[in-house]
């Protein structure tokens, strides 16, 4: 019995769908970019509408590390374009990336988006919302960060520019970031690097542990130097 779950690492669900920004297929739209794939509940939600406008007014940071932004709610694209209004009003942002219509939840159950727990997260006919997912997934589309959060709990734009940044630093110099890393800080050299190769890649490296050593690392070569 195949399972389909999707985990860190999985390559993330091809899909055509309709978006506020026209008709997109998925794995097109991420192209070379990295992208993070949000979800929301249902259009005209409180929760929704504070973190759509903080989104929006993020996105330059996200662009700036060729990273794309797509929302998702379980509504129709003329749905969409009212809420946007509401949004930009109130947050004073202008929310520019797409926002996919899943009203018959497509999307989200090939993400597995749905609330299986709180039984009173459903709409007027009883189907189950999405919850507040998100999806960091990179250029090569394999997914590198899953978050789920309750309907009551909006989330931290901050934390998930944090996450991206750790990733795409990782990625580009052989590291991996401490606990409440922020670019400036230490990093710990990756396991797979040894003592003499990290002599040359990290001049100023220390050992804590055999299995733990940190290294400087200045803002300027992180991901977060654009």
């Amino acid at each position: 019995m195949s399972d389909n779950t999707l985990r860190l690492g999985s390559i993330a669900p091809n899909f055509d769908a309709e978006t506020t920004n026209g008709p997109i297929n998925f794995h097109d739209f991420i192209g070379d970019k990295w992208v993070i794939l949000f979800s929301h509940p249902e259009d005209y939600t409180p929760v929704c509408t504070t973190e759509l406008g903080a989104f929006a007014k993020l996105e330059p940071e996200f662009t700036k590390r060729g990273a794309k932004l797509i929302g998702l709610s379980a509504n129709t694209i003329e749905s969409h374009g009212g809420w946007i209004k509401d949004i930009d009003e109130i947050s004073g942002s202008k929310l520019s990336f797409p926002i996919i219509g899943d009203k018959d939840r497509q999307v989200a159950l090939k993400y597995d988006m749905i609330d299986h727990q709180d039984a009173t997260n459903v709409d007027s006919k009883g189907i189950a919302f999405t919850i507040r997912s998100v999806f960091i997934i990179d250029p090569k589309k394999t997914i590198r960060l899953i978050l789920s959060y309750p309907a009551s709990t909006g989330r931290n734009t901050a934390e998930v520019l944090r996450v991206l940044d750790s990733l795409q630093t990782g990625d580009k110099n052989r590291i991996t970031t401490p606990i409440n890393w922020v670019p400036g800080d230490d990093v710990i050299v990756h396991p797979s690097v040894n003592n003499e190769l990290a002599k040359e890649l990290f001049p100023d490296f220390r050992i804590v542990k055999p299995y733990l050593r940190f290294t400087p690392l200045p803002k300027e070569k992180t991901s977060a130097a654009v």
